[in-house]
């Protein structure tokens, strides 16, 4: 039997209507039947074109307010028929059940109706029974029956129908089988996800998936599975790659600690802030970010946490960044970033960010709650006889925000709302004191006076009298080693403040 199937009849019931009449319109020309339900049904005959009610093929109209419409062995029979299995064909012929070659609908809107805040008696009507079932139905055969199951496919099916005059071939049919199963699982997924209690459960479905031009380096391969529409507006530059959607998601990150505070610039290299400023303008901020550390600044990604004017455009356009991202930006600050045809422009919109996250590892994922964290005064418990200073104070908390975005082992030194250097992915915090000292010296920062943060605590003095000792007069740390006070101890001989927060930063 040839695997080339020319459609003659059609049951077509859809939630949308979007982008069907062109279909049904070809449909009609190549003498195609057509059956339908309900709302479809109605939009077939507004056409002028003629349809064939469901009720007419299973003698039962549809019951229970539109819940049961197509649940019948006369539309199952039509639609899953092996037409190369002969006990099949006699009993299509027996029961007098129609051949339901093509079978085009799509299914109730349940994430949309959960996501506007609807009542649950409303999300339980969005879930979709007889819609499931025609796709699965329709899929699992599709050796015989072509399936439609999202607008998505609404192009591909009259491409094929139109270039092939209604016929369609196996690997038609099965590449529409597999876009139907996708559907079907996402909405189970879906549903499944908005029941679920249970933390230890874990599903997962992201509908559309971007291909990068390659992933972390040229030979591996690289794909992004988001909503990047959602929470971006691209101004301009090239497209983005693996690399810098990890960068971008270490900005977006790093800079939602400081969203309620002044004018804020930070400037990132490889997810570690290499240079981080608050100031009263955000050209000022900019400025100091880029003083902490200009060579690692060189292809980095910027963001803002306000407006970026033209001042701060014309400063950074001094620099070659891959991504400068705000909140907005001022239309001459635009103009001139976009100097630079690569540089990518990136206006940040207001999006609620997953609340968990997700990673490989071995043979399966690690998964947690998101750090939500932010060290704030409250927090605070002075351990010291020396206090520290109401400027020290806010320059711990600006160091702990930048520490917990940095990876582990980390150091931060911060004087005056200017990060002045840090230590990162040190294997020994004593490795990451010395590198965040020598860093400053290297680029001429006097550290006397400065506030340093750790995401760990210390077991041992060393740590805070190489800080005494490079000049740091304030402390913050999580606190609970056995041997707290060691260090404590060392603070209260030198003068040196330090702070307790109960917790810790670690970033792996």
């Amino acid at each position: 039997m040839s695997t080339t199937k020319t459609i003659q009849s059609a049951l077509i019931s859809v939630f949308s209507k979007e982008g069907l009449e062109p279909i049904v319109r070809k449909l009609h020309e190549q003498k195609v039947t057509l059956y339908s339900t309900g709302g479809t049904e109605d939009f077939i005959k507004n056409l002028g074109i003629p349809v064939v009610p469901v009720e007419d093929i299973t003698s039962f109209p549809e019951i229970l307010g539109g819940r049961v419409k197509t649940l019948h062995p006369k539309i199952f029979g039509g639609i899953l028929n092996r037409q190369d299995n002969e006990s099949d064909v006699q009993q299509m012929k027996e029961f007098d059940i129609p051949q339901i070659d093509l079978v085009i609908v799509d299914l109730y809107p349940f994430e949309k109706t959960v996501a506007s805040g609807a009542s649950e008696t409303d999300i339980i009507e969005k879930i979709d029974i007889g819609g499931i079932s025609l796709i699965r139905a329709a899929a699992k055969n599709f050796k015989d029956t072509v399936i439609v199951a999202s607008v998505n496919e609404y192009s591909l099916i009259l491409d094929l129908i139109t270039e092939q005059n209604g016929a369609t071939t196996l690997e038609n049919r099965r590449l529409l089988a597999t876009k139907a199963f996708h559907v079907s699982s996402h909405y189970d997924t879906a549903i499944f996800n908005y029941f679920n209690t249970d933390d230890t459960i874990y599903k997962e479905s992201i509908a559309d998936g971007q291909v990068l031009r390659y992933g972390e380096n040229p030979h591996q391969k690289g794909f992004f599975f988001g909503d990047f529409d959602a929470m971006f507006q691209k101004l301009h530059g090239k497209e983005l790659s693996y690399n810098n959607l990890l960068d971008v998601d270490a900005a977006v990150n790093l800079i939602a600690e400081f969203k309620t505070d002044g004018p804020t610039f930070a400037i990132l290299k490889h997810n570690n802030a290499c240079g981080l400023a608050t100031r009263k303008t955000i050209s000022e901020a900019y400025s100091a970010a880029l003083a902490c550390d200009p060579t690692s600044a060189f292809g980095g990604v910027l963001i803002s946490n306000t407006t970026i004017d033209l001042a701060t455009a014309q400063e950074i356009n001094k620099l070659f960044c891959e991504v400068v991202i705000a909140p907005s930006f001022d239309s001459e600050a635009i103009a001139v970033l976009q100097e630079k045809k690569n540089r990518i422009i990136l206006v940040q919109n207001e999006v609620e960010l997953p609340t968990r996250q997700v990673r490989t590892c071995l043979n399966g994922l690690l998964i947690q709650d998101k750090n939500n964290v932010t060290d704030n005064k409250e927090h605070l418990k002075t351990v010291t006889i020396t206090a520290p200073t109401e400027q020290e104070v806010e320059d711990l908390l600006f160091a702990s925000k930048i520490c917990k975005n940095t990876k582990s082992n980390t150091i931060v030194f911060a004087k005056n709302g200017t990060l002045i250097s840090s230590g990162t992915g040190q294997t020994s915090r004593v490795d990451a004191l010395v590198q965040a000292i020598d860093k400053a010296k290297a680029f001429g920062f006097d550290l006397n006076g400065a506030s340093m943060a750790s995401d760990a605590f210390f077991p041992f003095p060393d740590c805070v009298e190489l800080a005494k000792k490079a000049g740091i007069t304030a402390v913050i740390q999580p606190g609970g080693s056995i041997k707290d006070e060691l260090s404590i101890n060392y603070c209260n001989e030198n003068k040196v403040a330090m702070v307790f927060t109960g917790t810790r930063h670690f970033k792996h």
